[in-house]
């Protein structure tokens, strides 16, 4: 889904929606439309045969041809993706595609610019180079809005997390012992009045074929315990990494995990989506804002704190 791109060419500015836990599509989305066909996202790829006879293991003395670069060369390393790719019309292509391009709302690391998110013929022209040689093409533009949509979403969340704990674990605390609700009051309470940067993203990463270790649990309880945990596993999984700046002045990596989750349509047709986006376990201090928020939450609605508020008001 994250299919943004380092290198840039035009600005779009766009009004984007603000995506929580559970969402559909903007109304201008062409998948709103009920009767539409229902397109894989994305589209599952063609198999490419092996050679017969060949090894997919290159022996460890063989030596490496200088005249043609290699494939990881050829990607950009802010985002894993073709460094070039064409806004060329495919020869296998028998519809227009445009290729104007949205900017996001998502602030680079490296420029004072916003990240890009691809046309739809870039979009088309990637998936062709992925082995996705089967994609209608008369579904690309809708492809395009849901992800950058999705991705606006991630985004969101992303923002919500720092701004609980870009000013340390002690006002983090603070800021959610109250839960999701009085999240909004506690941090305008015990706001400092030195301002903390916006998060800024530097790189990403699609991971679709890696499952988290939450995602994994989850399919697991819900084989055993359908009826309360049954769900799909997740279509897609991204690695966010992002700059975070303290209240010092300094600046920290923060790696983020999205897992994207498919849910039933609404019953007007609309699709739905969850996405779970929490920082990487990659140190205790990450460990300790996912305990904090998550378990703020459950304490104070678990031992009534809003009733408690309530009463003493």
């Amino acid at each position: 889904m994250g299919w943004f791109w380092a290198d840039s060419t035009t600005s779009i500015d766009a009004p984007h929606p603000n995506l929580k836990s559970k969402a559909s599509p903007p109304p201008e989305c062409p998948m709103h439309n009920a009767s539409s066909q229902t397109i894989p996202f994305p589209p599952r790829n063609s198999p490419q045969p092996t050679p017969s006879g060949s090894c997919p293991v290159r022996a460890p003395n063989e030596s490496i041809s200088s005249s043609k670069p290699s494939t990881l060369s050829k990607l950009n390393p802010l985002n894993y993706m073709p460094a070039n790719l064409s806004q060329s019309r495919d020869a296998r292509q028998t519809i227009h595609l445009p290729t104007e391009r949205e900017e996001s709302s998502i602030p680079r690391g490296d420029t004072e610019s916003n990240w890009e998110y691809p046309s739809p013929q870039q979009m088309y022209n990637a998936m062709l180079r992925k082995g996705y040689d089967a994609t209608p093409e008369d579904a690309v533009e809708s492809m395009v809005a849901v992800h950058n949509f999705l991705n606006e979403g991630a985004w969101a969340e992303i923002v919500e997390w720092e701004r609980r704990f870009s000013r340390g674990l002690g006002f983090g605390w603070q800021a959610c012992r109250r839960g999701e609700e009085g999240f909004v009051e506690e941090a305008d309470r015990i706001a400092s009045p030195r301002e903390v940067a916006a998060p800024k993203l530097l790189r990403f990463q699609g991971r679709p074929n890696e499952m988290t270790p939450k995602a994994r649990i989850l399919d697991f309880m819900g084989r055993m315990y359908p009826a309360k945990y049954g769900c799909e596993p997740p279509f897609d999984r991204h690695d966010w990494y992002v700059q975070r700046r303290t209240v010092d002045g300094q600046t920290k990596e923060v790696r983020y995990i999205i897992d994207y989750y498919s849910a039933p349509p609404e019953p007007t047709g609309e699709p739905v989506f969850y996405l779970d986006v929490r920082p990487a376990v990659d140190g205790p201090t990450a460990a300790a804002e996912r305990m904090m928020r998550w378990g703020g939450d459950v304490w104070y609605r678990a031992s009534g704190g809003k009733v408690r508020e309530t009463a003493s008001h």
